[in-house]
């Protein structure tokens, strides 16, 4: 566990400005506001040291820094955690949103990124070259939180999760080593990194395998509220049918009257897009459509459809759910969680787990669910000012209704950091694995980033 010595923060601040000189940020320097600002407005985290990184060097001597002055540690790269462990009370936090770089070999077909690398700073270098690496809906969400804990996305069923790309790493570890991980150098960090969260060390830099793919048949379909039970329940039947060159979300959006519309929002990648017709062709005849929006696009122009969703600064609250299937009852459960929707913002969103993910052996990484299922995210949203309490409770109340028709655990990037006895049960067989490698690669416990694995301490 992190030694309970008084932090030392004077020290650290001297070693780190004769590092990093003005990219040190303590609190006052008008840079330290903007290193610290997280997508969600609701944190309230009071860090005293932020040190903007730009190589893996500068990474492990701050990581050394903060071990010899016994300050707590937390990584920021995208800012997308919505729990707010990028920020840690006290403690000094690596800005890695200078590492940015991407290189791109198209005759490989790789492309490697530095370690603070949104989707969208990855999507613009491979699209010139017509290459595709999964990601998550949400173009500006850094690639290294959402990989090494799993990275759910529009084209899971094809090419697998973010993490089932992942063809190495670099990583600075708790001693502030520096280290490679990939199947032929440390195949066992290699191997916790992919699901396992940010906990094992810092990534500096990511190697992925990407995929020719210059098109897809995307875009959104929506349907009023009152379609909602025919059009989830004819959605489930749907997909349980799709081919992996089909993953489609599905969900409740804020709508233009204040009442959420129910939406659908396929993505085909297959070779012929053409051959999507027919399965976009019945996601339309769920209901009446209020809007049909598909058309073939480049992947990365159709991730611009959820720019703008969830707003930089209001305040959020996730729950989540793994839904088997959508039965009845579970379909009851959201159909009835939107009719009771406690902000305009909030929402409701499904997202299809199957094909080429599912094929992947549970033991090859540390992700801890590879059959077919729905990630639900139940996503409070209210504005700064309003009181969380209503917000909160329609998201708990979600999340209690939902808990008879899942499976245990849930994703890790989306429980919080209370529910430690879900991230457990998230990882299955594979749990006592990654809590050996959490041991050996960081028996101080300096990293607790996403998903939340309990000390060193804590009973098996």
């Amino acid at each position: 566990m992190l030694s309970a010595a008084t932090p030392d923060v004077t020290t650290a601040a001297a070693r780190l400005r004769a590092l990093l000189g003005d990219r040190l940020y303590e609190p006052g320097d008008p840079g330290f506001v903007t290193t610290t600002r997280l997508w969600n407005g609701a944190v309230d985290r009071a860090p005293v040291l932020v040190a903007q990184c730009l190589n893996g060097d500068e990474v492990a001597d701050a990581v050394r820094i903060a071990t010899r002055c016994h300050l707590p540690l937390s990584v920021r790269s995208g800012g997308h955690d919505w729990a707010g462990r990028a920020l840690r009370d006290g403690g000094l936090v690596l800005d890695l949103t200078g590492l940015r770089d991407v290189r791109v070999d198209p005759d490989a077909a790789t492309v490697t990124i530095g370690g603070g690398a949104t989707a969208a700073d990855l999507l613009a270098a491979a699209r010139l070259h017509d290459l595709v690496v999964p990601t998550g809906v949400v173009r500006d969400v850094g690639m290294a939180g959402l990989t090494l804990a799993g990275g759910y996305g529009p084209l899971c069923g094809r090419f697998g999760l973010a993490l089932d790309n992942l063809l190495g790493a670099e990583v600075v570890l708790a001693d502030g080593r520096r280290v490679t991980a990939d199947p032929d150098h440390d195949a066992e960090l290699y191997w916790a990194l992919r699901g396992g969260g940010g906990n094992l060390g810092v990534v500096t830099e990511l190697r992925f395998r990407a995929h020719r793919l210059p098109a897809v048949l995307a875009g959104m379909i929506m349907f009023a509220l009152a379609e909602a039970p025919a059009v989830l329940r004819g959605y489930g039947a749907l997909i349980a049918e799709a081919p992996d060159e089909l993953t489609v979300m599905a969900g409740f959006l804020p709508g233009p009257a204040a009442e959420p519309v129910v939406f659908v929002c396929p993505f085909y990648s297959g070779p012929d897009l053409d051959a999507g017709s027919p399965w976009l062709d019945r996601l339309r005849a769920l209901g009446t459509p209020l809007v049909d929006q598909i058309a073939p696009m480049p992947y990365a122009e159709a991730l611009r459809m959820f720019d703008g969703g969830m707003v930089d600064g209001n305040h959020y609250l996730l729950r989540t759910r793994w839904l088997p299937a959508l039965t009845d009852g579970a379909v009851d459960a959201l159909v009835d969680a939107a009719r009771r929707v406690s902000s305009p913002f909030s929402a409701l969103a499904l997202h299809h787990f199957h094909g080429a993910a599912t094929r992947v052996r549970l033991a090859d990484t540390a992700f801890g669910l590879r059959s077919d299922h729905l990630l639900t995210e139940i996503i409070a949203v209210w504005a700064p000012g309003e009181q969380s309490a209503p917000h909160r409770e329609w998201a708990e109340r979600t999340s209690a209704a939902l808990a008879p028709h899942a499976l245990p655990g849930g994703y890790p990037n989306l429980l919080a950091p209370e529910e430690t006895d879900r991230v457990r049960l998230a990882y299955g067989t594979n749990w006592r694995r990654l809590r050996r490698a959490k041991r050996h690669y960081d028996p101080r416990d300096l990293l607790t980033a996403v998903p939340t694995l309990p000390s060193s301490g804590h009973p098996r």
